[in-house]
This record gives C-alpha cells, sequence and structure tokens, in this order.
C-alpha cells in the first residue's frame, strides 16, 4: 500500500509500488507484473472501486512522459486495462486529462508500425485492448474529439502496411468505425483524412492505407452518406472550395473512386454532375466530362442504364464548344464500343457527327478509336458498317496525318483478318472495300499519299514477307477483287515505282563513270529530278546530295544499290540489300532525317513483290484458273471466269514493269503454250505479255527455239484470228522478231492482201493487220501499204457500200435507235470503222506525209460533216452513222497528237471536228469527250493533242446530260492541272529560257484563244445580238473561265485582259470579210471580257510569264494597224460596267467615254510613227508564227500500258491524278521550229465528189 496526493493508493497483491523514486530497470519490472494482474481483471461492476487512486497515479504526467519507452508501453496497457475494467465509467473524469491519455495512448499505437519490434505483442494487445470495449467511444463526450480521432485516424492510416496480418487490419478496423457509426458528426477534416487514402498518390504509393480506408468506407457508407453528399453540394454545388482540404481538389477523382468502392454513397451526388456538364466554365466540364466518360466506359459499369438523363447530357458534350472536351469524349469511344453494347448505337451516332468535326484533332481520335476497336474487336465494327465507313471518309481528310491513321488503320484489319482462313463470312463483307480504299489513295495529288498506299500495298495488302506462293495468291485475289478504280490505281503505282526505278538506275549508272565536271553536273540534274518523287522536294534534295556522296566513297553501297535497282534481283536479295544500306546510314530514329529519306526512296525502287521464283507461283496458279482447277480457284476464293480474266491482265501489268523476270525459258514455254487455247479472249493478254517481254530484249536473241514456236502462231493470228489476236500478233512478232522479221511479214501482206473483200471472213482481221503492219513498220512497206490504202481501204471499203446489210432501204430514220453497242453493227459498218483506225494508224506511221495527211483529214472531215453518211444516202442507221462519225473524229485527234501529219488540219476542218462535242447522240459526246481528255491528257507536252483542242471543253458548256456536263468538266481539270504540274516541274528544273519558249503551247490560260473562234463558229450562234444566244454563248465561256480563274494562284488579270483586247483587234480567219461573223467574234471577246471584269477579285496588274500571243490560224490581223476595236458588240443588257481602278481602258463594257477612246487612239499615235507600228505587228506577228505555231518535238507514241488496259474507253487514273512529267534526256535542247498551230491558212474543204475525183486520177 502506498500513498500520494492525500490518496491511499491501493495495488494488487503481488504487485510493488510504483512511484517516481524507482529505477528504470525495476519500474519496468514492476509495471509488468501490474499490467500483468490488471489484464487478468475481469468487467466486474463496482469491484475493482479500491483501485481508481492506482488508475489515477499511472495516469500521471511523469508516466505519460517517461523517457522509456518500455515504461510509456507498459503505461500505456494498463491504462487500456483500466479503460476496459472500469468501462463504461472510466475513472477518468478531467476532460483535459482524458484527451492527454487518449493522444498518449494514439501515440502508443505509432509502435504497431514495425511487427518485428520485440515489444510488438504489448502493442498489438494494446490495439486490441482499445478495440475490444470502444474505449475511444469516451472522447464523444469531448469538445476535441474530432482532433483526437483525426490524429487517430491519420496515424492508422500511416503505419498500416504489409507486414501487418489480417488480425492487425481488423483491429483497426474495429478501433475507427465506432468512431464513425456511433459519432453524431463527422468533421471535413476526419473525412479529408479518409477520403484521401482513396486517391491518388496513397492509391498506388501506399495501398495497404488505401484498403484501410476503402474498408472503412463500406463499412461505414450509411453513416458517411450524409457527410459525402454535404461534401460535394458545397463544392459542386455551391462552388465553395475549402482549401485546407485535400479533396477539395480533387472532387472528380474522389466520386470515381466511391463509385468504385461503394456506388450507393453517390446516389444523390451523381445527378449534380448535370450541372457541372453544363457549366459555363470550361475546366469544369472538362472535368465533369473526364470524370463521366470513365464511369459510363468502364466495363460492367450499369451507370449509363440507371442515370440516362446523365447519360444524354454526357453525350451532348460530344458537341462541347471546347476542342478538348470533344477530343476526351471520342477518346473514350473505343471503351464504351468495347464494353457497352447498348450503348454503342449512341456513341455511333455521336461519332458521326464528330468525324466531321472542324477540328482535326477531334477527327484523329475519331479514327483512332474506331480502329482501336476494330483490332481488338473487329466483330463489333462488322455488325456495324457505319463505324468502318466514317474510316473510309477520313482516308478523304485535308489533313494527311488523319488519312495516313485511317488508311493505316485500314490495312491492318484487312491484313489481320483476311489473312486468316476462319474469318466469318459477315466479317469478310465488311472488309472486302477495304483494299479498294487504300488503293483509292492513290489518287490524291499528295506524294506523301502515294509513298503510304505504296508501302501498305507491300506490308499489309500483299505482305512481302510471305513465301512466294503466298504472296501471289494473295496479290493474284488483290488484283481480282478491287474495282476499276482501284486496279488502274494499281497500275499507276507500279508504273510510278519502275519510272522511280528507272531513274535511280540511271543516277547510279552515273556514279560509275569517272568523275568529271560533265558527270558531276549530270549528277546534280538528276538528284534535282529524283527530288520530284519525294515528298518535300526541297528538303530532300540535301539528303540524296549526301546519298550521292556517300556512294561516290562507299563502294560498297554503290554495289547494294546496283543490286537493289536491277531488273533481275530476287525479292529476298532486294530485301537483303535494302537492310544493308539502312544500316549505313545510321540510327532509325524520327530525328535522323537523312536515314527516312533515303528509306522512303528505297522503298520506292526496291522489288519486294515480284521476282522470277514469284512469277513461276503466279503463272501456275493462272494456269490452274484456265483448266478450272478447284484447289486453285478454292485457295483464291475465285470462280472461274474471273481468275482467268484477271490472271491475265494482272500477268499484262507485271510484264510491263517486270520484263526481266519474264525472260526464262519455263515461263516463256508456259506462256507460248497458253496461244494454243481455243478460247480467242486468251491469247490477246498472253500476246500483250510477250510483247512486253519482247521490248525488253526480243524472245528469239537467247531462246529462238521459242521464238520458232511463236512466229508461226503469231502469223495465223494476223490472218485469220479474230481482230484483237491480230492487233497483238503484230505487234508480238514486232518486238520478238529478231532476223528474219521481214519475210514473216511479206507472207503475213501478201495473205491479208486477199482478204480484203466482203467475200472473206477474215476481212476485219485484215484491215487491222494491215493498220498495225503500216504503223510499227512503215518504211519497209512504204509503196504496197500506200497501194493498198488507196485501192482498197479508201475506194472499196470507206467509199462505198457494198452490202445490202449496210444499205438497208428507205426505213425512216427516226424510228430507230440513236445509238447500239458497236458488236451489234452490220459486219460493213464494223470493218468501216477499222478502215478509219487503219488510216489514222498509217499516217501515225508515216509522221510526214503531209499530201497524204491532207486527204485524209478532208475524209474523215467528210465523214463529220455528212453525220457518218459518207455517201449522202440518206438511207443509214443513225446508230451506224453515230459510230462511223465518232471513229472519224476520233481518227483525227489521233492523228493531231503526231507531228507532222497532225499539223495539217485547218481551221474549218477543226471547227468541224468540234461539233462533236455537242453531237446529238450522247454516246456519241461521252466517248469523244473521252477520247478528246486521253489525247491532251497522254505525254504532255510533245505526244499529246496541241493546246488548241482543249478549246473543245468550252463546247461542253452546252452539254444537256448534267452528269456528262461534271465528267467533262473533271478533264478539263485534270487536264489543265497536268499542264500547270508540268509547267511548275520545269520551272523548278531551271530551264527558264526552255521554259518561257514553251509557255504559250503549254499554259491552260492560252485554251481562251482557242474557245473563242470555236464558239463564234458555233452553229446554233447565228445573231450577235440574239440575247439568248449570247447568254449561252456566255456560260461556255464561264465553264472553262472557272478553273481558269478561281483556281489559278498565278491569275493575271492584266494578261487576261490584254489576250481578250488583242483577238477583238483581230477578223475571224475562216471568213474575214463577213461582217456577222467577225462581229461573233467581237460579241464573245466582249462576253469573256464582261466574265473577268465581274468575275476577278483582284485587278492588280502583276507579271505573267507568257506575252499574250493569238494565233493566225483562227486569227487574222485587221488591215489597219493602228485598228482598235473599242466598240461593245453586246446588247445593253448583257454589257458590264468597269470596276473602278480595274483599267484605263475596256473595250466592250459600258463605260462611254468618247475622250477616252480618243486619248487611246492619240496616245498610239504620238508613241510611234504608222510605219513604225506596221513594222513592230509584223514583228510581233512573226514571231507568233515562228513560235507559237511551231511543232513540239514529238517522237512516235507507241503502243503503252494504258491504252491495253482502257479498251472501254474508260477514263484512267491521270484523268484525275496529275503526275510530274519527267522531261526526256531529248527534250534538253530548244523546241524545233515548224508550224503547228498555225501556218498558211488553207481554203474552205472540198466537197466529197471533188476528194473523190481527185482520188480516183491521181495516184496515192
Amino acid at each position: 500500500m502506498g500513498r500520494g496526493d492525500n490518496l491511499t493508493i491501493l495495488y494488487p497483491s503481488g504487485c510493488k509500488e510504483v512511484t517516481e523514486d524507482v529505477g528504470p530497470d525495476e519500474l519496468i519490472r514492476r509495471l509488468k507484473t501490474l499490467a500483468h494482474t490488471l489484464q487478468s481483471m475481469g468487467q466486474d461492476d463496482g469491484a475493482y472501486q479500491e483501485y481508481v487512486p492506482l488508475a489515477m497515479h499511472i495516469a500521471d504526467d511523469f508516466f505519460l512522459s517517461y523517457p522509456s519507452r518500455d515504461v510509456q508501453l507498459l503505461i500505456a496497457c494498463c491504462i487500456a486495462d483500466v479503460l476496459r475494467v472500469y468501462a463504461p465509467e472510466a475513472p477518468y473524469k478531467d476532460p483535459g486529462q482524458v484527451k492527454t491519455l487518449f493522444m498518449f495512448l494514439i501515440k502508443q499505437l505509432g509502435g504497431l508500425k514495425d511487427p518485428k519490434d520485440p515489444a510488438f505483442k504489448r502493442y498489438f494487445y494494446l490495439l486490441e485492448n482499445l478495440a475490444y470495449v470502444k474505449s475511444f467511444n469516451m472522447c464523444f463526450e469531448l469538445e476535441d474529439c474530432q482532433e483526437i480521432f483525426c490524429k487517430l485516424f491519420k496515424l492508422m492510416f500511416n503505419i498500416v502496411n504489409d507486414e501487418h496480418s489480417g488480425k492487425v487490419k481488423s483491429f483497426m478496423l474495429d478501433v475507427l468505425c465506432p468512431l464513425i457509426n456511433e459519432s453524431d458528426v463527422v468533421s471535413n477534416d476526419l473525412l479529408d483524412i479518409i477520403l484521401s487514402n482513396v486517391l491518388e498518390p496513397a492509391k498506388s504509393q501506399r495501398k495497404n492505407a488505401y484498403h484501410l480506408a476503402k474498408e472503412l468506407v463500406v463499412k461505414c457508407s450509411d453513416t458517411l452518406e450524409p457527410y459525402i453528399q454535404a461534401f460535394f453540394n458545397h463544392v459542386l454545388i455551391l462552388g465553395r472550395e475549402e482549401k485546407t482540404l485535400t479533396i477539395s481538389q480533387k472532387v472528380y477523382d474522389l466520386i470515381y473512386e466511391l463509385n468504385h468502392i461503394c456506388p450507393s454513397v453517390l446516389l444523390s451526388v451523381l445527378p449534380q454532375l448535370e450541372f457541372k456538364l453544363k457549366s459555363s466554365d470550361e475546366e469544369e466540364r472538362y472535368g465533369s466530362v473526364s470524370l463521366l466518360a470513365r464511369m459510363f466506359s468502364e466495363k460492367d459499369s450499369t451507370l449509363a442504364l440507371n442515370h440516362r438523363q446523365l447519360w444524354t447530357a454526357f453525350l451532348g458534350r460530344f458537341n462541347d464548344i471546347s476542342i478538348k472536351i470533344r477530343t476526351k469524349c471520342v477518346q473514350y469511344s473505343m471503351h464504351f464500343l468495347l464494353n457497352h453494347p447498348l450503348l454503342r448505337k449512341d456513341i455511333t451516332d455521336t461519332l458521326k457527327l464528330r468525324q466531321h468535326d472542324s477540328e482535326e484533332s477531334v477527327r484523329y481520335e475519331v479514327v483512332m478509336a474506331i480502329v482501336s476497336t476494330a483490332k481488338k474487336d473487329f466483330s463489333i465494327v462488322s455488325d456495324s458498317e457505319d463505324l468502318l465507313n466514317f474510316v473510309k471518309e477520313r482516308t478523304l481528310d485535308k489533313k494527311f496525318k488523319i488519312r495516313k491513321e485511317a488508311m493505316c488503320g485500314l490495312a491492318m484489319i484487312y491484313k489481320k483478318h483476311l489473312n486468316s482462313p476462319d474469318v466469318p463470312p459477315a466479317t469478310r463483307h465488311a472488309v472486302t472495300w477495304i483494299k479498294d480504299k487504300i488503293l483509292h489513295g492513290y489518287y490524291m495529288t499528295s506524294m506523301d499519299d502515294r509513298l503510304l498506299v505504296e508501302r501498305l500495298l507491300n506490308t499489309c495488302l500483299v505482305p512481302y514477307q510471305l513465301p512466294p506462293e503466298d504472296r501471289m495468291k494473295k496479290l493474284f485475289y488483290l488484283y481480282a477483287s478491287i474495282d476499276d478504280n482501284a486496279t488502274k490505281a494499281f497500275i499507276e503505282l507500279q508504273k510510278h515505282q519502275l519510272a522511280v526505278r528507272k531513274n535511280v538506275a540511271e543516277l547510279i549508272e552515273l556514279h560509275r563513270k569517272p568523275q568529271d565536271e560533265e558527270r558531276d553536273r549530270e549528277i546534280a540534274y538528276r538528284l534535282g529530278h529524283l527530288t520530284k518523287f519525294l515528298p518535300d522536294p526541297l528538303k530532300v534534295q540535301e539528303f540524296l546530295r549526301k546519298f550521292s556522296q556517300n556512294l561516290n566513297t562507299d563502294p560498297q553501297l554503290l554495289s547494294l544499290m546496283e543490286t537493289v535497282v536491277s531488273h533481275d534481283v530476287s525479292c529476298k536479295d532486294s530485301v537483303e540489300a535494302v537492310t544493308q544500306i539502312l544500316k549505313k546510314l545510321g540510327q532509325p530514329v524520327m530525328t535522323n532525317l537523312y536515314y527516312n529519306t533515303i528509306k522512303m526512296l528505297l522503298e520506292r525502287v526496291s522489288s519486294v513483290m515480284v521476282d522470277q521464283t514469284a512469277l513461276e507461283a503466279l503463272v501456275g496458279l493462272v494456269e490452274g484458273a484456265l483448266s478450272a482447277d478447284t484447289s486453285v480457284l478454292d485457295s483464291l476464293n475465285l470462280t472461274s471466269d474471273i481468275a482467268t480474266e484477271k490472271g491475265l491482265k494482272l500477268l499484262f501489268v507485271l510484264s510491263f514493269v517486270y520484263p526481266a523476270h519474264f525472260l526464262h525459258a519455263d515461263i516463256l514455254t508456259r506462256l507460248i503454250a497458253l496461244l494454243n487455247v481455243p478460247d480467242s479472249t486468251i491469247s490477246p493478254p498472253v500476246l500483250s505479255v510477250l510483247t512486253y517481254i519482247g521490248k525488253y530484249k526480243p524472245i528469239g536473241e537467247p531462246y529462238p527455239d521459242l521464238a520458232s514456236v511463236l512466229i508461226p502462231i503469231c502469223q495465223r493470228f494476223a490472218e485469220s484470228g479474230t481482230p484483237k489476236q491480230a492487233k497483238h500478233a503484230v505487234r508480238c512478232l514486232h518486238t520478238n522478231c529478231t532476223s528474219d522479221s521481214d519475210e514473216v511479214f511479206e507472207r503475213i501482206l501478201e495473205k491479208i492482201k486477199e482478204q480484203l473483200t466482203f467475200d472473206s471472213v477474215h476481212f476485219r482481221t485484215a484491215v487491222v493487220s494491215l493498220g498495225h503492219i503500216a504503223f510499227n513498220m512503215p518504211d519497209k512497206f512504204l509503196i504496197p501499204i500506200k497501194n493498198v490504202v488507196s485501192r482498197k481501204v479508201v475506194k472499196e471499203l470507206l467509199m462505198r457500200n457494198q452490202t445490202s446489210a449496210h444499205t438497208p432501204g428507205p426505213l425512216p430514220r427516226d424510228d430507230v435507235e440513236e445509238w447500239i453497242e458497236e458488236e451489234l453493227l452490220t459486219e460493213e459498218s464494223s470493218v468501216k470503222m477499222e478502215g478509219i483506225k487503219m488510216m489514222a494508224r498509217w499516217l501515225l506511221g508515216l509522221k510526214s506525209d503531209v499530201i497524204s495527211a491532207q486527204k485524209t483529214f478532208r475524209m474523215l472531215n467528210a465523214f463529220i460533216l455528212h453525220k457518218g453518211d459518207l455517201l449522202e444516202t440518206g438511207k443509214m442507221l443513225k446508230a451506224e452513222m453515230a459510230h462511223l462519225r465518232l471513229s472519224a473524229g476520233a481518227a483525227m485527234l489521233k492523228i493531231c497528237e503526231q507531228k507532222g501529219v497532225g499539223d495539217q488540219f485547218t481551221s474549218e476542218q477543226f471547227y468541224n471536228l468540234s461539233l462533236l462535242m455537242n453531237d446529238e447522240c450522247p454516246q456519241v459526246r461521252e466517248r469523244f469527250a473521252i477520247k478528246l481528255h486521253k489525247g491532251l491528257a497522254r505525254g504532255i507536252p510533245h505526244k499529246c493533242l496541241p493546246l488548241d483542242f482543249m478549246g473543245f471543253y468550252a463546247l461542253a458548256g452546252l452539254e444537256p446530260d448534267r452528269q456528262l456536263k461534271i465528267a467533262v468538266r473533271q478533264y478539263m481539270m485534270a487536264d489543265i492541272s497536268k499542264r500547270r504540274d508540268y509547267i511548275r516541274s520545269i520551272t523548278m528544273s531551271g530551264g527558264s529560257e526552255k521554259a518561257s519558249s514553251q509557255l504559250p503551247h503549254i499554259m491552260p490560260d492560252y485554251m481562251l484563244v482557242f474557245a473563242v473562234p470555236l464558239l463564234a463558229h458555233q452553229p446554233d450562234f447565228k445573231d450577235p445580238t440574239d440575247v439568248s444566244q449570247l447568254t449561252r454563248i456566255r456560260s461556255c465561256l464561264w465553264y472553262i473561265l472557272e478553273p481558269l480563274m478561281t483556281k489559278n494562284d498565278v491569275y493575271c488579270f492584266g494578261f487576261y485582259k490584254a489576250l481578250i483586247e488583242q483577238m477583238k483587234n483581230h477578223k475571224d480567219a475562216v471568213k474575214p470579210e463577213d461582217e456577222i461573223t467577225n462581229q461573233k467574234l467581237w460579241a464573245v471577246c466582249d462576253l469573256a471580257m464582261g466574265l473577268i471584269l465581274s468575275k476577278t477579285t483582284s485587278f492588280e496588274m502583276k507579271e505573267f510569264p507568257s506575252d499574250p500571243r493569238i494565233p493566225p490560224m483562227y486569227f487574222k490581223k485587221h488591215e489597219d494597224p493602228n485598228f482598235v476595236n473599242v466598240k461593245s458588240y453586246l446588247p445593253t443588257e448583257l454589257q458590264v460596267n468597269a470596276p473602278k481602278g480595274s483599267t484605263k481602258v475596256l473595250t466592250g463594257v459600258t463605260k462611254k467615254t468618247t475622250n477616252t477612246v480618243m486619248m487611246v487612239k492619240s496616245a498610239v499615235l504620238n508613241k510611234q510613227r504608222p510605219e513604225d507600228r506596221v513594222e513592230d505587228e509584223d514583228t510581233m506577228m512573226d514571231e507568233d508564227t515562228s513560235n507559237l505555231t511551231n511543232t513540239r518535238k514529238r517522237s512516235r507514241g507507241g503502243f503503252n500500258l494504258e491504252d491495253e488496259l482502257d479498251n472501254d474507253d474508260s477514263t484512267t487514273l491521270t484523268s484525275v491524278l496529275p503526275t510530274p512529267t519527267v522531261p526526256s534526256a531529248s527534250s534538253t535542247g530548244p523546241a524545233s521550229k515548224r508550224g503547228r498551230i498555225g501556218g498558211a491558212i488553207d481554203a474552205a474543204s472540198n466537197r466529197i465528189s471533188s476528194y473523190l475525183q481527185k482520188e480516183t486520177n491521181g495516184k496515192t
């Protein structure tokens, strides 16, 4: 027994006094005994009242602050037992003391942190004891209870760790939960301590604290809900943010976590987010959108179904004014599509709008979301084809970044899903159009797009890593199943790669030559040329120069490049060589621009798709298709007829690009064997393949035995095959015969001469063979062919109707169809059409026979004038007449492409030919427009139709068929674009002198000079004062002026003004003395001037690259050298007022001022004497005649891949795909000086009877 503070302290039996004067060690021993004794006491009501003084004694500050950690722990255990034994009425009544004691106990609980501590058991006992009797509940009576609780909760979250057993964590919860569940209030500070532990960084860095807080929220959810709701009301609705609270800064993160932990506590909170979604503050909307996107999109989330109003409000944010909010919404689309089938329709509808978003980053995310979805679960997008259609549309986006992702995404989908044999039919159907769309990307004018398509073709559509046989199956299926436009793109792609390969091969060859100044200059020119085949030519030039220097210094690099561009390199060797080259270029990182530039170049020139081994496999597949081998057809998933047709066409295309790989005995033997197949449609494409092989190297040189087999077959086709067989057989013989070709063709000629009669079933075949022999070998059989043309083709075939079927009698023309397909025509009409084509081919072969050309033009002109009924019988069927006049027009166009013979048409014949643009038969108009476009697009500037024919497009302004009018406009736009691209290319290459001399023959702006006289001679334009007629003419002018003015960066008002004024100062060249004709011409000029005045937005008189020049073939100088035509020839209602400041002197406008006219005349007279003026004008006109009318330096065009593949006259890829034209080496000199556009103006065409008389009397 002891005494302290006037109280007698009674100790339990066996326990010694615990006083201040006891040493530390002894104190610890005594406290252990006391603690053990207290631990054994039970909770008996009022049983241990005598120990109350002892309880008060051990709670003395002396013990609570004792230096020894063990003493403090034992004291804590004793106090805890006291609280347990005396519960619920503890002996401690003073609030200050109670607070001190519990703060002391909380401090001691910190010892739980280390379970390896020797004293951990006592700490655990302390925790257990406090949990057992909910000792901390005593604090509810204290004003500072929340402070105590906050400290306790904070401690628990800080000390809990992985080494704690589940029991320890359970007791921690037992201590903490009652303090929430049984409390009258939960302070915001305590709420902050609890909830901050479910957020980052605690969630990831202190996972045990996170789990403890999570359990706490779950166990106390009912109690916490009103406090959590009050907190969110305070922050979300009232916007009162308490900066002292951590959770105030992370409101949306907290909602997200609570939704995971215990959604029930948010039942009344979530609807409040709708207000945040509609907040005027962007950051608030962004935060709520980010939160809801996560919550709605998570797997197994039912939030959207349970809160439909909130979901609808969220969908509205897809259309938010803020870019980052729209982007955030779209970024989560993939998760919605993958995780929530019921929400897919809503998401698809919103994506439909967002794929057209004005912001590129939003459109980009739309593509990425759909593509990512397809990669993970393609069934989702195959079920909703709208989604893939969105990606399809984005392949035409104006931003390459988006186009690239769309194309790459589609290509990956195609590779992943179509290469698998187990693809369900629905999925296969959903991706069938992907290959078409990817190849359509080649129509884009950007070089980046073309390189991308080439890369995707080799990596995804036809993966180059596959074994040769599998690779050819993929290629075969691809080519056989793509649409026509994609087919043209595939062909154009192959042609472009061939062109790049050829240029690089020539560059590599130059590096093998000894170094000198000329070689270096040529290399520099070639490098500049090569930049046009890569994106951003100015930037890549530096890296190409560096690569050239490396080629000079590194023999191994040069050797590897020779391997890559070798004609007969295998795919394997090509890939290995490219790999070795890339290793020499540095690290493959985005910042290594040199590496990336040369890699792009190598991608274009490397041959990784086709080689000899691959072709052997491909020929085997074609043979299998021909023989209807089911195993082959099943592996290709094609029908026999489609596989045969497409397989042969594919061989044909590849023979143009890779002829060297075909030049092997086994491949040639199998190809020649195909010529013996009975089906007549098989041999023409095979012959074409052999023709291209022969152009590379005649088959007779390496394999004379094979040539001896081929020649008789070709001879048979040329004599008695179908017209197509004959055509290709002659070509094949021409390229592949080496020694005895003259004898072979002599035999063929003798045979076909006998067949040039309707008594022979091979009449048409004979005409076709004759035409192609004349075209390919004009000099070898000059006289014999000329005699045959004169006597047989002209006199007997074209000038005579020989069969009753061709002259059906007095049938009324109106009772029959205007058009039938060619195969339904009578045999005589078909032969006549071939005869017209034969005449054209003959002239193209002759090149410079002026007399024959003039006679032929007169005959063809007569066909057009008489609408196809050359002999004016009045009995021919309309359909036959339509075909014949179309054939005549097409022949004239074809002849006009060739320098020499093509220069012999007269202006009247030119006007008559233009009538076909407004022919009564729509099929004639359509086909003639296609022929015109192909002629203008082919081989700019030397192998195409002259610029005169661009004027024909003005007549399409009168086209009644809307679709045809749009199509012709596209042709015109493509032809304008190609000429502008060519001008740009020759300007960039540095040949400014050469460029300026060529401009009048190339610049599309000059088409106005030819359109004006064409419109003036338009048959329906009879009265220059008739408003309705003039209105039609004006619409024609605007049809061509719109693309020239509105889509022209270098449009110059001054040039057009001067050009029109000069035209108006001339007379009509055909009828210079006819006042009505001249007035019509001048009225058209006035209309053109009115259009440029009313439509021009900038009247800046800037410099134009070319001076206005007027072709004397269509315009004649006025007799008065000082003539200035300022009169307006338009009715008042069509006259246009000159905008202020546009010009000082304008003709054909209503700004009447006699003074102005007099001022102009005075200025002219004062400036120079009349004789000076005449001399100057004569000089100008001489220059016009010598320069403007000179003939372009052209060579015979031959036949090309595009012609072969476009027998249906459909427009080609080049119609809408302008391509940089590479000037040939032969075109580097100045253009030859010869009359082209102008020349002497021929007299009007003779009547047909006169022509017949000449033909009869003269020897052709």
